[in-house]
């Protein structure tokens, strides 16, 4: 599984590197559309292996065969909104074509109760194959809408098997090793903060003191980040409603998402760390990734299993949310790096602080 999950931090790595060198609005929807993309490739893979896996010759074959297909699809993703479109749409769809075929020999065996669930889902795969192929011979903008509607497709309609009339996938649930492969999956993202510094640095035209201080200071964003996600929403056992699993679920994919897109604006952030302020696209990339990911800590609380003395989830949403804010009016104000920088930590660490605050306080 960890091996299988090294891939998917070079493809990571890569769109938010097309980030990081086209900051802004654009650039922003070119990686929303591209993480989803990644992001549901990876909850096939891994939800084929968390519920059908075998420590076989089989499934470590079919495991290896997805990895290729992977590789071969992070060499495309870089300048997959572009001139690379057609390449990634295609390799895309051999990926899926190889996953429809593993959930198809699973539903050769399924219970009769499970028919509901695995037939709509074989035939999502199915039409993502097709809408993909199709999109791989658009021109670049009208490429980029079908692959967003497909991210937005797979989640509405995930939504609605979880809390939907008939439900279903009712009897999914989310187990100790789907909970910590969710939390793995964080780690690789918060892993592309390390990347964004070290690039930062590296594509600097000045590495003095300032420039890696700031490169340090940047750093500790990710780590307010880790520490936030880790002590309030990871690892937790879920509550048992619907409801709850489909919005911890589904929230790791704009959690995922707005961590790496903070990695990816820390390039920026590192490599103008002499400017007397930051670039109005790159301090924005950062504010609002930061605020998004906040948000999705404060929600995704109100998901899990909480101790009695721990802060109430609807206060958190407020400590949250006020950080959220605070972090945009920074974004907004766009001050020299280094100070943007430290003050999004301070804002980090403030809501991490009151999270400890005794229930008293409610």
């Amino acid at each position: 599984e960890l091996f299988y999950d090294l891939v998917f931090v070079v493809l990571v790595s890569q769109s938010a590197h097309a980030l990081a060198a086209h900051p802004g609005w654009g650039g922003a929807a070119d990686f929303a559309t591209l993480f989803g993309l990644v992001w549901i490739a990876w909850v096939n893979g891994t939800l084929y292996h968390e519920m059908h896996g075998r420590e076989d010759g089989r499934s470590r074959l079919y495991i290896f065969a997805q990895m290729c297909v992977l590789a071969v699809l992070a060499v495309f993703m870089g300048d997959a909104a572009g001139a690379d479109g057609t390449r990634f749409a295609l390799t895309y769809v051999v990926l899926l074509v190889l996953l429809t075929w593993q959930w198809y020999e699973v539903r050769q065996r399924d219970l009769p109760e499970h028919k509901p669930a695995s037939t709509p889902y074989i035939t999502g795969l199915l039409v993502t194959i097709a809408v993909m192929a199709a999109s791989a011979w658009l021109a670049p903008v009208p490429r980029l809408c079908v692959w967003a509607s497909v991210v937005v497709g797979w989640v509405v309609l995930g939504v609605y098997g979880f809390v939907g009339r008939s439900r279903t996938l009712q009897f999914f649930q989310a187990t100790d090793s789907l909970v910590e492969r969710l939390a793995l999956f964080v780690i690789i993202v918060l892993g592309e903060t390390v990347v964004g510094v070290v690039n930062g640095i590296t594509e600097a035209p000045d590495r003095g003191a300032l420039t890696i201080a700031t490169g340090v200071i940047a750093l500790c964003i990710g780590f307010g980040l880790w520490w936030n996600y880790f002590d309030i929403v990871g690892v937790r056992e879920l509550r048992p409603a619907q409801t709850a699993l489909a919005t911890w679920f589904f929230g790791h994919l704009v959690q995922t998402g707005a961590i790496a897109a903070s990695g990816a604006a820390m390039v920026g952030l590192v490599a103008d760390a002499h400017e007397p302020r930051t670039p109005t696209a790159v301090a924005w990339t950062l504010g609002i990734s930061v605020a998004i990911a906040l948000v999705l800590v404060a929600v995704q609380a109100t998901t899990v299993e909480r101790d009695p003395d721990e802060i109430r989830p609807r206060v958190l949403l407020v400590v949250f949310g006020s950080g959220a804010v605070l972090v945009l009016l920074l974004a907004a104000l766009a001050p020299a790096p280094w100070l943007l920088a430290l003050l999004v930590v301070a804002v980090l660490s403030a809501t991490w602080l009151m999270t400890f605050v005794p229930r008293l306080a409610d």
